[in-house]
């Protein structure tokens, strides 16, 4: 035959879109063209797939005086990466009739070197799920990537390591030969073979490698509170950041344990379900940012202060997601946090009140998701010293006023609870013995989520912690006793706080009520919450 049809898939934002490969080949002068706006490595694979082809045994498509048309469609999508490569491939060699097989509810992705090996792509996850999604049945991808999307349950996923263990596979005009590169994974089961091949024999209950779930492990609990000498006031309202789902700031003098405390912040959160793993996953493998490896610990990102706008917030020519998106459902850190440009810190006021980025651009729109808790740490100062006993601020007056005027009221607003963290008493740092450990904070903060979990199941709207809880649900889930409304009102009036501080002081009280498994928010609740405020007037 002179003309063939497989099927592929490429990531478009963060789903994954079927393309069709259609190769019809003709007689005349060698010419080899690709159609359906192919960027340029798209248009490179041309030179890729014909080397592999020789290079796995097969006769060069350069070798025959032929003119090959490869169609990728829907024609109108941009065509970007390495995606193609091996449907390509296949596609021709099925319109040359090198090989034969039915390419029908089969997907085919994966970028070829040039001896025909099978290299690992981007966005995995999505692609299958999005495979699963119209119905096909089969993946066959580089075997890099066969745990990853072996996640997606209901499809058969083939991992190999080249285009000729593929070939042999697949190949119905002669007798089946089967690597050890090529085995079927399904999410009920560790690798296996097809129907025929039986060298594996023995089945798991998962496709997740044990070194994976080690690895994440080992870095969530990098750092501990107990490593971390005194600063108890900083832990208590990190501690309610956790179980809140609140944004915390900590100011203080350098070297005090800021980075420390924000590092082991990510070990206090819940683990995470398989809804959330698979969406971060997904999330994580668009961005290569995964080596096909499993998400399974809340991320914590931590930008440097240099940070572009388009790399924390996402963007570019065509959206990609930043920062706050690869967050989702984790800890941004942002150390020296006024040291970033003000733009960046003023783009950061949608994902932080909205959950969600939202970015237009000439040659589109996408809308990212964005729900994490920040941790932002600074110093008092330029310098660090303002304020200390110990030493003298050399900040020029000026300095200080820029510096001041990063953070603006609208951002200030933003972030719940805004907490000191000072200078530790030398003979407090020579002490013996531990703090309270990581382990036993995140107990507690299991609980709270637990008991937000079961109190939000009673409503409509989809909330999961105290801090999602906007004005209409605060009036259906909390409610204040006369005395503890008045204590708020006229501390509000005091502090001049904002109606969004207001409704913050509530959430923050709600949240530790739920700490101490207290049905309704007392005077205390709303005392210890208020203290969280920043100290300046917004």
């Amino acid at each position: 035959m002179s003309f063939a049809k497989v099927y592929s898939a490429q990531v478009n934002l963060l789903s994954g879109v079927i393309v069709t490969i259609e190769v019809d080949l003709s007689r005349g002068l060698h010419a080899f063209s690709i159609v359906g706006l192919p960027d340029k490595s798209v248009d490179e694979s041309k030179d890729r797939v014909s080397s592999a082809i020789k290079n796995s045994g097969f006769q060069s498509p350069k070798a025959k005086n032929q003119k090959i048309i490869v169609s990728l469609s829907p024609a109108d999508l941009k065509k970007e990466g390495s995606f193609f490569d091996l449907g390509i491939a296949l596609s021709y060699m099925l319109a040359a009739g090198d090989l034969k097989f039915n390419p029908e509810k089969k997907i085919f992705l994966g970028e070829l070197g040039l001896d025909g090996t099978l290299r690992r792509i981007k966005g995995a996850l999505p692609l299958v799920q999005e495979a699963k999604r119209m119905g096909f049945e089969e993946v066959y991808l580089p075997k890099e990537n066969a745990v990853e999307a072996a996640l997606v349950d209901g499809i058969k996923i083939f991992g190999a390591g080249s285009l000729k263990e593929v070939v042999d596979h697949i190949d119905e005009s002669k007798p089946r030969k089967f690597t050890d590169g090529l085995a079927e994974r399904t999410r009920e089961g560790e690798p296996r073979t097809s129907e025929n091949f039986t060298r594996f024999a023995e089945e798991g209950k998962i496709p997740v490698q044990p070194k994976t779930e080690i690895k994440y492990e080992k870095e969530r609990k990098g750092s501990d509170f107990a490593d971390v000498r005194g600063q108890e006031g900083a832990k208590r309202g990190l501690e309610i950041a956790a179980a809140g789902g609140h944004n915390i700031a900590m100011y203080g003098p350098p070297g005090t344990g800021k980075t420390m405390l924000a590092r082991a912040f990510s070990g206090l959160l819940p683990d995470l379900i398989l809804e959330d793993v698979l969406e971060i996953t997904g999330i994580h493998s668009v961005a290569g940012a995964t080596r096909g490896e499993l998400v399974s610990s809340p991320p914590f990102r931590a930008p440097h202060h240099t940070s572009s706008y388009v790399s924390l917030i996402g963007g570019g020519t065509f959206p990609k997601p930043g920062e706050v998106t690869l967050a989702h459902k984790g800890v941004l850190f942002l150390d020296e946090f006024p040291e970033f440009e003000k733009r960046v810190i003023e783009s950061l006021r949608q994902p932080l009140e909205d959950n969600i980025v939202s970015i237009s651009r000439a040659k589109g729109s996408a809308i990212f998701p964005s729900n994490f808790i920040l941790v932002a740490a600074m110093n008092p100062c330029p310098c660090g010293n303002a304020g200390s006993k110990q030493k003298a601020c050399i900040c020029k007056p000026s300095d200080l006023d820029r510096y001041k005027r990063k953070l603006s009221g609208p951002i200030m607003d933003r972030i719940d609870l805004w907490v000191s963290v000072n200078n530790i008493d030398y003979k407090k740092l020579g002490e013996d013995g531990m703090g309270e450990k990581s382990e036993n904070i995140k107990e507690r903060v299991s609980r709270a989520r637990e008991v937000q979990k079961n109190r939000f199941q009673k409503f409509e709207r989809t909330i999961k912690t105290n801090s999602e809880m906007n004005v209409k649900d605060l009036s259906n889930m909390v409610k204040l006793a006369d005395d503890v409304r008045n204590l708020l009102d006229n501390s509000a009036e005091r502090l001049a706080l904002s109606a969004r501080a207001y409704h913050r002081v509530i959430k923050i009280a709600r949240t530790i009520a739920d700490l101490e498994n207290s049905e309704d928010i007392t005077s205390a609740h709303i005392l210890e919450a208020i203290q969280y405020r920043p100290k300046v007037n917004n």
